[in-house]
């Protein structure tokens, strides 16, 4: 469980504080992320999406009218008289804009917040699905929940302050749940009257405090019974969807409150696992389970009932009738053997490395810098000299190199330094665009290549390149690439497991270069058009690609004709390419190289290649390219 699925205390314990870096760099005015879901608990564990909390700084909702009042700031109080338990009708008491009232409905002269109507607001066309209180990408890996904070308890959850009399959870974690208050997801009780107005309320960072306090016992408790539920449960169409994760981490809530910590020994794992399956069928079985903050809120309500009880409850006492080897009805529980299990061991690290690099999971991309990722950038930095903690230094400065990699559009570049200002100039970029080396292994040097290209220095730019090339090697992980025997043979080694995860990053993983339009580092033979916001280029593309450039403006016959083949071979053979988008991106660019040789044909034929890849035109300049050489 520890090497295979879950983790082992070590790697959870990394996977939550790179978390916690993340979210405490990305905090601005307009919003706080927070990193929720499993992922965020520090379970990357099969199935997994991401969950993202985004609480919007700028409003505040109150139970009682006595906070310090600041006019600049939009306040709702908590009207819970006609809703249900667990949630609340939020009334605007003061805003001085105008977009708020816009997203309210009128009652009686008096404005209530539609849950409705802000999750409309965040849709767009990558982000299109509305998923209960969550706006969710097109692919359904990452859900957004837009929140609103109440900085102090709240009068529902009262009675959770005294409630438990024994150890767990610890005085001091109960007082950080308590100092932290509570959210508002966008979410009514379903059939209700004023379901659109309602929000339900949200104890998830609590929670997640509640389960950072684990044993880690209890977090492998916690993960068979997710295991039993997707792997199991969910496999009866009769059954899916019937239960969820939350269920399952309220039970572990509830037994963990209600029985000493002596329990959770690693040796009771089988016991524990069995007696909250128990737990389960009795929760099933009179339709009943208490929220763990506001027990008055039965999660079961209008759920488990009926047919669907019956047949939930029958599965359940099947599965129980089966004692511990029920698990074993899991694929990924009972069909790995020893020697699998010896050379899977580091891959589930692998695929964590390669998730923390994904665009989602990194800070904002914006095409100009905001004073917001300016603070951020100087939070890192501080952060970076003054901890003690080395392993937390080398995540902010992990961090910090990617709010530079992601902000590059500021640099002013000239074409050569010949004055003391360019030259200052010109000294800052190189300087920024080096701090962008940090945080993997070859994407920050293909941007300085471009910077040294920008600014007609080919040589320079052709060194960086070659040094570049040679770290894409096979062991090399890229995100949206499985991992190859190499790559998983690589993790296993001793030297590797005991460097740091910020440390891996800069030796094995790549990114793609993302280019926003107008950025500085774009070659003009790349430039962004039209409604298109950016360009992801694969890394070894771009590479051969600037180098073709290089050669071409060197006049370097030979050499420019070997970078056009060593460009066609990388997209032949989809080296470090992970999806339809970065193979439609790469025959743009092998148009372009075409284009640029004057090869009408061959351009021709690349740039209706990747409109077949991505046939949407404001995603693809290729339709623009194809235009330009009277290919439409």
């Amino acid at each position: 469980m520890c090497n295979h699925i879950v983790g082992t205390e070590e790697h959870v314990q990394s996977l939550r504080m790179i978390n916690t870096v993340r979210d405490n760099l990305s905090r601005n005015e307009i919003e706080t992320t927070i990193t929720s879901g499993s992922f965020g608990e520090g379970l990357d564990m099969r199935g997994s999406d991401v969950d993202l909390v985004k609480v919007i700084s700028f409003i505040e909702v109150c139970e009682k009218l006595d906070l310090p009042f600041n006019p600049n700031r939009t306040y709702f109080t908590m009207e819970t008289c006609e809703a249900q338990p667990g949630s609340t009708q939020l009334r605007l008491v003061h805003s001085k804009n105008l977009k708020i009232y816009e997203l309210c409905n009128e009652i009686e002269g008096e404005y209530y917040f539609s849950n409705l109507k802000i999750k409309q607001l965040f849709l767009h066309k990558f982000s299109s699905i509305i998923h209960g209180p969550c706006v969710s990408d097109n692919d359904g890996f990452m859900d957004n929940a837009y929140t609103l904070h109440n900085r102090s308890w709240i009068k529902q959850a009262e009675d959770w302050k005294t409630r438990s009399k024994n150890a767990w959870p610890e005085y001091d974690v109960k007082q950080s749940i308590i100092k932290h208050g509570v959210l508002f997801v966008p979410k009514g009780v379903q059939g209700s009257k004023n379901e659109e107005l309602e929000w339900r309320i949200s104890f998830s960072v609590g929670e997640k405090f509640l389960i950072y306090s684990f044993t880690h016992t209890q977090l492998l408790c916690y993960a068979l019974m997710k295991i039993l539920l997707k792997d199991v449960i969910d496999t009866d169409l009769e059954c899916k969807e019937l239960l969820s994760s939350y269920f399952m981490k309220t039970m572990l809530f509830w037994i963990s409150e209600e029985f000493p910590l002596s329990i959770w020994r690693p040796e009771n794992l089988i016991f524990n696992f069995m007696r909250c399956l128990k737990r389960l069928i009795y929760c099933v079985e009179n339709s009943v389970c208490p929220q763990y903050f506001i027990p008055e809120n039965n999660l079961f309500k209008n759920k488990i009932e009926g047919q669907a009880q019956e047949t939930l409850l029958q599965k359940l006492n099947i599965l129980y009738s089966y004692g511990w080897r029920s698990i074993l009805f899991s694929d990924q529980m009972s069909n790995f053997n020893e020697l699998s299990f010896q050379k899977e061991v580091h891959l589930m690290y692998g695929e964590s490395l390669k998730l923390l690099m994904s665009p989602s999971m990194c800070l904002r991309d914006r095409s100009i810098p905001s004073e917001s990722d300016k603070l951020s950038w100087r939070k890192g930095i501080h952060m970076v000299l003054s901890n003690n903690s080395s392993k937390i230094r080398d995540f902010y400065s992990f961090y910090t190199s990617t709010i530079l990699f992601n902000s590059d559009n500021f640099l002013t570049i000239d074409d050569k330094p010949d004055n003391k200002s360019s030259y200052k100039q010109y000294k800052t970029s190189i300087s920024t665009v080096l701090l962008n080396a940090r945080h993997d292994a070859v994407s920050g040097w293909l941007k300085l290549a471009s910077l040294f290209y920008r600014t007609k220095q080919y040589k320079l730019a052709l060194d960086i390149l070659q040094y570049s090339l040679l770290k894409c090697s096979p062991e090399k992980l890229y995100f949206g690439i499985r991992l190859s025997p190499i790559q998983n043979e690589l993790l296993s080694l001793q030297f590797v497991k005991r460097l740091t995860v910020s440390r891996l990053k800069r030796m094995l993983l790549f990114s793609y270069l993302r280019f926003t339009k107008n950025c500085t580092l774009l070659p003009d033979e790349l430039q962004i058009n039209g409604d298109l916001s950016y360009y992801q280029i694969p890394p070894e593309v771009y590479a051969h690609f600037i180098s073709f450039l290089c050669h071409y403006n060197m006049k370097n016959t030979d050499q420019c004709l070997d970078s056009l083949q060593d460009l066609q071979l990388t997209i032949e053979e989809e080296h470090f390419i992970a999806s339809d988008s970065e193979r439609a991106m790469s025959y743009n660019i092998l148009g372009v190289v075409f284009k640029v040789l004057g090869d009408i044909e061959s351009a021709r034929y690349a740039f209706i290649r990747s409109i077949e890849l991505e046939s949407d035109p404001d995603l693809n300049t290729a339709f623009r390219n194809l235009l330009s050489i009277g290919g439409m």
